[in-house]
C-alpha cells in the first residue's frame, strides 16, 4: 500500500519566532513604558508614597518603625521591578510574535525548553528564600527580648483595658471602662477612651494578657499588633521615640462590642509619665479579675429554704 504525503505550498509562509515588530508597534510600547515610568515617579513624590502608606507618620516614631518601614518599602520596590518585567516579556512576546495578515497554519511547536525552565523555577525559589530570610532577621531583631525600663501588663478586656505600671519600683494600675459610640454615627470623646502612658526615649516591654476572649493589641502608628489568648503573655518589645497621641483598638473580633473597645496612647516625656503614674492607683489588678470558667463553674452553690 503506498501512502502520499501531500503538502499544499499556497498556503503562504507560516509564523517564525524570527518575526519582530514593527516600527508602529515598537513607538507604541515605548509610550506605554514611559507613561508608566513617569506616573510611578510621580507617585513616589508624596510623603505617603515614600512610606509605603503605612499608618506612622513619622519614620522613627519606635525603635523599629524605621526598619519595619524599609523592609515593607523595599519589598514592594522589589516586587514592581519583578512585575513590570515580568509583564513586559509577556507583552513583548504578544507582540512580537503574534499572528500576521499573511500567515497561515501554525509555528514550529516546542514540546519544552529545559534551560529556560530551570530558569523561570530556580529564579522564584532564590526570590522567595531572599525575602524569607530579610523577614525572619527582622523578625528576630523585633521579639528578641530586652531588660526594659518601663513593664506595662496590658488586659484586654469586653470590651476595654487595664493597665497595670511596674517603673522604678513603683507598681501602678489604671482599670479602664467600655468606650461608647455615638448612636447619630458623630465621632465620640477621645479623652473620655482608655489611655496607656509610655515615656518617650525608654525602652517599654509590654505583656499581652485577656481576661476572657482572644483578643488583638494593635496600635497601627507602631507598626506592630499581637494577639491576646486567655491563659497565655505574649509580649511586645519597643521604645517610644516621638511624643504625641496615637490611636490603638482591638484587633481581633472579640464579640458585640468589638467596634467600640477602642484606647489612646499618649507618648510624653518622663516628667509627664511620672505625674501621670502619680494620679493611679497604686498595686496592680491581675488575673485575679480574669474569667475563670472552670473555677466558677465547679462552686457549689447551696441554697436555702423558700430560695
Amino acid at each position: 500500500m503506498k501512502t502520499t504525503f501531500c503538502t499544499n505550498k499556497e498556503e503562504g509562509p507560516s509564523v517564525s519566532s524570527q518575526d519582530r515588530t514593527g516600527s508602529r508597534g515598537s513607538a507604541k510600547a515605548k509610550v506605554l513604558a514611559l507613561v508608566g515610568t513617569g506616573a510611578l515617579l510621580l507617585t513616589g513624590c508624596t510623603a505617603e508614597a515614600k512610606r509605603g502608606w503605612l499608618p506612622n507618620v513619622e519614620r522613627d516614631t519606635t525603635n523599629h518603625t524605621g526598619a519595619i518601614q524599609d523592609f515593607w518599602v523595599n519589598s514592594w520596590i522589589a516586587v514592581i521591578v519583578i512585575g513590570v518585567l515580568t509583564w513586559g516579556l509577556m507583552l513583548w512576546c504578544v507582540i512580537a510574535y503574534r499572528r500576521r495578515k499573511n500567515d497561515t497554519g501554525y509555528p514550529r511547536q516546542l514540546s519544552y525548553n529545559l534551560p529556560l525552565e530551570i530558569f523561570y523555577t530556580a529564579i522564584p525559589l532564590v526570590l522567595v528564600l531572599v525575602f524569607f530570610s530579610f523577614n525572619n532577621n527582622l523578625e528576630k531583631q523585633i521579639n528578641a527580648p530586652v531588660d526594659s525600663e518601663v513593664v506595662v501588663d496590658v488586659r484586654a478586656k469586653q470590651w476595654a483595658w487595664d493597665f497595670n505600671y511596674s517603673y522604678q519600683g513603683t507598681e501602678k494600675y489604671f482599670a479602664g471602662e467600655q468606650a461608647h459610640l455615638n448612636t447619630d454615627g458623630s465621632e465620640g470623646v477621645r479623652e473620655e477612651l482608655p489611655t496607656l502612658y509610655l515615656p518617650a526615649g525608654k525602652s517599654v516591654t509590654l505583656e499581652l494578657n485577656s481576661r476572657d476572649v482572644i483578643h488583638s493589641f494593635w496600635v497601627p502608628a507602631f507598626l506592630q499588633k499581637l494577639d491576646m489568648i486567655p491563659g497565655k503573655t505574649n509580649y511586645i518589645y519597643l521604645t517610644p521615640q516621638v511624643e504625641g497621641s496615637y490611636d490603638g483598638k482591638c484587633a481581633e473580633l472579640c464579640g458585640e462590642y468589638h467596634s467600640e473597645m477602642l484606647f489612646n496612647v499618649e507618648v510624653v516625656s518622663e516628667s509627664e509619665f511620672k505625674a501621670q503614674l502619680a494620679k493611679m492607683e497604686d498595686g496592680h489588678i491581675g488575673e485575679e479579675y480574669d474569667r475563670q470558667p472552670n473555677a466558677v463553674n465547679g462552686v457549689v452553690v447551696e441554697h436555702g429554704e423558700g430560695e
